[in-house]
């Protein structure tokens, strides 16, 4: 999906979310306090298009070659300027205290590695804050998002809020908080789905607002 598969990946987003995978990665605008923004595995562009329509100023990093080509496609067509380089999240192209947010809207297992984390913080200015949305649930009750909220659990993309609130999430927590951020998470609805927002704020005392 990221490589060989990369021309179907908004296609596919957008079968298996019901149509709701744009509003999903909206959520994370609202938590986009402050600015130049550095975007965490870019894919096909779309938030890079959206945030330079609001008036942000965006960068982005991704790994794929494929997701490069296409995300460069869509901000050249949207005549936006583009400001997108191919580099590792583990290994960032960008100065310290650079950016006042970064964001990455359902990324890969990169996100949850200690490379990643160690330097988010490095680029980000002190206060700067990393919105991560790493899942999303379908809510609703109607046959077809019932079919599509189990095979979202089948295949592990959509665990329970009790599996990831008393594993993944309360790990990522503690690595986020022992690389000096402050962590918390926020729940947003959106039509018969929610979408986890993680909130990670760069301080020098960290703590973790966790609900048990």
């Amino acid at each position: 999906m990221y490589h060989q598969l990369a021309w179907s990946y908004d296609l596919v987003a957008y079968i298996v979310s019901l149509g709701k995978w744009t509003r999903w990665v909206a959520a994370s605008y609202d938590y986009l306090d402050q600015q130049p923004v550095l975007e965490l595995g870019f894919g096909t562009g779309q938030l890079q298009c959206d945030l330079l329509e609001q008036g942000f100023a965006v960068f982005g990093v991704d790994e794929s070659d494929q997701m490069a080509k296409h995300a460069k496609k869509r901000l050249d067509q949207a005549g936006a300027q583009s400001n997108i380089v191919r580099a590792l999240s583990q290994n960032l192209p960008f100065p310290a205290d650079f950016f006042g947010s970064v964001v990455s809207t359902f990324p890969a297992e990169y996100i949850y590695a200690d490379e990643t984390i160690s330097e988010m913080k490095r680029v980000l200015i002190p206060g700067g804050r990393a919105v991560i949305c790493p899942v999303a649930w379908i809510t609703g009750r109607s046959v077809l998002q019932n079919m599509a909220a189990g095979l979202f659990r089948i295949t592990r993309q959509s665990p329970t809020m009790h599996e990831l609130l008393s594993g993944p999430v309360k790990l990522y927590f503690e690595r986020l908080s022992a690389h000096g951020f402050d962590a918390s998470y926020d729940l947003v609805p959106v039509e018969a789905s929610q979408v986890l927002v993680i909130l990670a704020r760069k301080v020098k005392e960290a703590r973790i607002h966790f609900l048990n």
